[in-house]
């Protein structure tokens, strides 16, 4: 087992990883930007370094200076988290290098699957169902065009080498395909450093299903279940809730073996996520893969009773895995809902500054994971991601009714916050029906 692990991270899921390691009996290194120093994460780890200043490109997506720390400290492993440098393969590859183990798969992998084009074909090839698409990397839009013509619209536009939504683009017609591809391919330019861009058909308001799987260097791969993801904005999640109600057992098992099968495919080692698109006559298409740990892996644990993170670390250690799919139960029902510092009112502007006032609820199956603390000031250089509620009940709606009661306890003063958003989609009709698809969101702010 490792001695110690640094965490090549920030805010809520580093605090997430160091309480982890603290179980474990692992001392945890933080690192941190100047904008970071109040972090919650730079206070609770047995170590603590700054490593640059507030830009992300100067401290938290500087390689040479994560490695630099992890050799001064002594760290034999990193974790990644989420989001900076979890899905970069060089970095994955200089850890190595340097002797230092990543949690998270090996670089190969992450290159591979982080091309959405090249991770299309790997599934495609191994027989999962993917959704009709383009057969490469495009970058011209006059072939690209082309492309769509012989899909059929609406097309989806997607970076190659996107995610968290950049580089995304819906084109419903000829008349607008020029425009959209030029305008995914320079964000796709400007977020990843890299202008490649494949078509696939866009499937009308889908649910967005996402499979956790656990995978050992032993060949042991098991699926712990699904998260329904389909509450977007823009798509970014908003609320994720297991298992998805549309889903039933034989779905669930068909769905989940896909997952597994796709996952042996690429050779994959640590957790992951496939993501599928899941249409209204209950077929099923491959999305794409997430070559790390999810923000809403929470809801997960809540219903299986196992914790992603200490298996993953488990998992980079060289152990096998501790369960097989057989042990594998869906208890329950959980619910997880983001809240960030953003006005909805003000087309959900950032909201950085000091809390002047927090109240955090609690009670008998219900979860905060966060970084935050009275007093503490919100930069306004990350992700406005304050905290993760998580709530877990006997069924979908005992779950939203402990949400509704967290939500209307939850007090967090000083910046502005998307609380009421979330405690009105809870309330919300037709989510309690569970009527809710990618289109969701949408419909629901035209209200």
């Amino acid at each position: 087992m490792f001695h110690k692990i640094l965490i090549a991270n920030r805010g809520e899921i580093a605090v997430r990883i160091i309480r982890a390691c603290r179980q474990m009996g692992i001392k945890s290194v933080a690192v941190f930007s100047e904008a970071d120093r109040e972090s919650l994460h730079a206070m609770l780890a047995d170590e603590a370094l700054c490593i640059g200043p507030a830009r992300s490109d100067k401290s938290y997506l500087d390689i040479e200076r994560i490695l630099s720390a992890a050799e001064a400290s002594g760290a034999d492993a990193i974790h990644p988290g989420f989001g900076f440098l979890s899905e970069n393969a060089s970095f994955a590859k200089y850890c190595n290098e340097c002797n230092i183990k990543f949690i998270g798969p090996s670089s190969d992998i992450i290159s591979r699957m982080g091309d959405k084009s090249a991770a299309r074909e790997t599934m495609k090839n191994a027989g999962i169902p993917v959704t009709p698409g383009g057969k490469g990397v495009l970058r011209e839009a006059d072939e690209a065009l082309l492309e769509a013509g012989r899909i059929g619209y609406p097309v989806m536009i997607k970076a190659a080498l996107g995610g968290g939504g950049k580089g995304m683009r819906i084109s419903r017609s000829d008349e607008d395909f020029t425009e959209n591809f030029m305008n995914a391919r320079r964000e796709a330019l400007n977020g990843f450093s890299d202008d490649s861009m494949y078509i696939e058909k866009y499937i009308e308001n889908p649910r967005h299903i996402e499979i956790q799987i656990l995978a050992d260097e032993h060949g042991n791969v098991i699926h712990l279940g699904e998260r329904d993801c389909s509450l977007q904005r823009r798509h970014q999640k908003v609320l994720e809730e297991s298992p998805c109600i549309a889903i039933d057992a034989d779905l669930r098992e068909r769905i989940g073996e896909a997952a597994v099968k796709a996952a042996k495919a690429c050779g994959y080692v640590n957790a992951g996520t496939i993501e599928f698109l899941l249409d209204k006559d209950k077929n099923f298409y491959f999305m794409e893969m997430n070559t790390r740990i999810q923000v809403e892996h929470p809801v997960t644990e809540m219903v299986t009773g196992i914790d992603i993170v200490k298996e993953q670390i488990r998992i980079a250690a060289g152990m096998p895995l501790r369960f097989k799919q057989q042990d594998v139960k869906i208890t329950g029902h959980a619910i997880e809902c983001r809240i960030n510092a953003e006005n909805p009112e003000k087309n959900f502007m950032p909201s950085p500054g000091r809390i002047t006032n927090l109240h955090i609820p609690g009670g008998n199956g219900i979860r905060v994971d966060t970084h935050i603390y009275n007093g503490y000031k919100v930069p306004s250089n990350y992700d406005s991601m304050l905290l993760k509620l998580i709530v877990h009940g006997d069924d979908r709606q005992e779950a939203i009714a402990k949400m509704r009661s967290a939500l209307g306890e939850i007090v967090i003063e000083g910046p502005d916050t998307n609380i009421d958003f979330e405690y009105d989609i809870i309330n919300n009709e037709a989510y309690q029906n569970g009527d809710i698809d990618t289109g969701f969101i949408e419909r629901f702010m035209q209200v």
